[in-house]
C-alpha cells in the first residue's frame, strides 16, 4: 500500500483552513448584497470597490413615455401657460423695456416676432435640458432667415434653432450648432412643420476671479442622434466675432432666442445635475 506523502506548503494550507472553519463555527455568514468594508480603494476616489458604505442612487421615476419629464424635472412648460417665463428685449429692440410674453397655441408657444427672448424665471448651472421646437411651415426665406431662433442656455451659449431641411448656411449655424463655433457632427433635422427633439447635457464654466478656470461643455442629442459629445464651448454666442468669457454667477436663466421668425416650443423641462455620491 502507498503512503500518501503531503507536501508542508499544502498541509500547512489546510491545517489553516481547518482552524478558520473552527473559529468561523457559530457565526453568520457575512451579508455581501450591499458592499464590501475589505476591497482596495478605488483611484482618485474616497470610496473602496464595492464599498458598503458608498450612498446609493436616489430613485428617479421615468416619464410614461420618452420625452415625458423624469420625476425629479423642473417643467418649464407643459403646454399650460407661460407662468414660468419672463420677456427681455435686446439691445437691438430697444434696450431692457418690458415686452409681451410669446404667442399661446394648442400645446405649445411661438415667438410673435418682436417679443424679445423668453427668459426662465429659475435659473441652473450643471443641467439636462430637454427642448422640443417646429420650424414654421410652409418655409420662407434662406440660409440664416429660415426658421430661426437659438436656445440660450445661461442665457449666452448658444445651440443653434434653424431650418436646416434642404436649406444650405454656414457649417456653424446650422441647426444643432455650438453657433458660431462648432458645426453638428451631422444634419439630423426633419423637415418644417415637424417636431424636432434636444436634449442638452451642459456643464456650467467654472471661474477664480475674472480667469476662466474650466470651460463650459455641452454633449446635443438631435432626435435621437449625437451632434456634438461633451464638447468645450469657447465662449458667449457671437456674431462674426469671437466673444471671451466673462465671470458670471453659477446659476444662470435659460432663454429661448426671439429672432423674428414664429418657431414653436413645447415641452420643456430641466434635470439640475447633482453629480455622483448624492442621495
Amino acid at each position: 500500500m502507498r503512503k500518501l506523502v503531503i507536501p508542508v506548503c499544502a498541509a500547512a494550507a489546510v491545517a489553516a483552513a481547518v482552524m478558520m472553519a473552527q473559529s468561523n463555527k457559530g457565526k453568520p455568514a457575512e451579508n455581501h448584497d450591499l458592499g464590501y468594508s475589505d476591497t482596495p480603494v478605488l483611484p482618485g476616489q474616497k470610496w473602496k470597490v464595492h464599498d458598503v458604505e458608498r450612498p446609493r442612487p436616489r430613485i428617479v421615476t421615468p416619464g410614461a413615455k420618452p420625452g415625458d419629464p423624469p420625476s425629479d424635472a423642473i417643467v418649464l412648460f407643459d403646454g399650460k401657460d407661460l407662468s414660468k417665463w419672463h420677456t427681455r428685449k435686446k439691445a437691438r429692440q430697444g434696450g431692457g423695456e418690458a415686452a409681451p410674453l410669446w404667442r399661446m397655441g394648442n400645446g405649445y408657444f411661438e415667438t410673435v416676432g418682436s417679443s424679445g427672448d423668453l427668459v426662465s424665471n429659475a435659473k441652473f448651472g450643471d443641467a439636462q435640458f430637454h427642448i422640443e421646437w417646429s420650424a414654421p411651415t410652409p418655409p420662407k426665406g434662406k440660409s440664416q432667415l429660415r426658421g430661426n431662433s437659438g436656445i440660450l442656455i445661461m442665457e449666452r451659449y448658444e445651440i443653434q434653432v434653424l431650418d436646416s431641411w434642404e436649406n444650405p448656411t454656414y457649417a456653424d449655424g446650422q441647426a444643432g450648432s455650438i453657433y458660431g463655433q462648432w458645426p453638428p457632427f451631422v444634419n439630423a433635422t426633419r423637415p418644417p412643420g415637424e417636431w424636432q427633439v434636444y436634449d442638452i447635457i451642459f456643464e456650467a464654466p467654472k471661474f477664480e476671479g475674472t480667469r476662466v478656470v474650466k470651460m463650459a461643455n455641452a454633449t446635443v442629442i438631435h432626435n435621437g442622434v449625437v451632434l456634438h459629445h461633451k464638447q468645450d464651448i469657447i465662449g458667449p454666442m457671437a456674431h462674426r466675432i469671437v466673444r471671451k468669457y466673462e465671470p458670471h454667477g453659477a446659476e444662470e436663466s435659460l432663454a429661448l432666442q426671439d429672432h423674428g421668425d414664429p418657431v414653436r416650443y413645447r415641452n420643456i423641462w430641466v434635470r439640475p445635475l447633482r453629480g455622483y455620491d448624492n442621495p
